[in-house]
């Protein structure tokens, strides 16, 4: 998620002093050309006591960037999802081309801001349009829905700046493989209710566990809320390691849609769950 597909860039241009001959007034030679005035004692004082410039100044990626860059790409999923609520049709397209887009934004070596956030737009529009559909059938489910997603992104965000938490290798790993395992189900839950081979309209989801009233969306949707907070992690572990490496300005990009991605998927398994319990009641 996130940069953690990129690997950490370093710095490997090789950057040559200028010879002293080929430079002129007070930065080069002694010799000043006529005309030029040489610095003053207090003048050399402030530029010696100046601060170094900073990642911004380099051109290396900033947390004040990711955050800008993650704000202008949810603010394009807001900008979507009104349009999918007004008008529901555009859901059918933005679910297409948004998953389009995501995968290609995936996979692509150097992060297109066009691409991202045509990616925001489009799958604002799908979420748009699925969550005025449930908020028709049960009122009040998308508020739920953004104050769960707002609370879990929170409390991760804390525990991860009180380092109570990390995406250690370990754990890391486990991720993984739950998240294949969770990808691999709802791939097959999904063509069940395609075909209509499930009576739900959750597919799975729907059906209750055996000798109880308990449906299996209510553990698998919150088994999905749990990796869905744990990509949280993953995503501000590698924009912490991002940055401390000083990976280009342009990579601030990559994290905003790894963020917005996340962010994404929680809302919509969090509605999910919402929309399974209140369909059981």
């Amino acid at each position: 998620m996130a940069l953690g597909g990129n690997p950490v860039f370093a710095n490997n241009k090789n950057f040559k002093d200028t010879p002293s001959s080929q430079r002129g007034g007070a930065y080069g030679s002694t010799d000043t050309m006529p005309g030029q005035a040489q610095l003053s004692a207090q003048q050399l004082q402030e530029l010696y006591t100046k601060p170094s410039a900073g990642p911004a100044q380099t051109g290396r990626m900033t947390y004040d960037d990711v955050i800008m860059k993650t704000v202008l790409t949810l603010t394009l999923v807001l900008v979507g999802a009104a349009l999918g609520w007004m008008v529901p049709v555009l859901m059918w397209p933005g679910m297409i081309l948004g998953l389009i887009l995501g995968l290609v934004n995936s996979f692509k070596k150097q992060p297109s801001p066009a691409l991202i956030l045509c990616y925001a737009g489009f799958e604002g529009m799908f979420l748009g349009g699925i969550s005025g559909l449930l908020e028709r059938i049960y009122p009040g489910i998308v508020v739920q829905a953004v104050l769960g997603t707002l609370s879990v992104f929170i409390v991760t965000l804390v525990l991860f700046r009180n380092a109570k938490i990390r995406a250690t290798p370990k754990m890391t790993r486990f991720f993984i493989i739950a998240l294949a395992g969770y990808a691999l189900f709802s791939m097959i839950n999904f063509f069940l209710m395609m075909f209509n081979v499930t009576s739900t309209p959750w597919g799975v989801n729907g059906m209750d566990i055996p000798g109880t009233n308990i449906p299996f969306g209510v553990v698998i949707g919150l088994l999905a809320i749990g990796l869905a907070a744990f990509s949280l992690i993953v995503d501000f572990t590698s924009i912490e390691k991002g940055v401390q490496n000083g990976l280009p300005a342009r990579y601030s990009w990559t994290a905003a849609f790894g963020l917005t991605v996340t962010l994404v998927w929680l809302y919509m398994e969090i509605l999910r769950l919402l929309a399974i319990l209140r369909g059981n009641d």
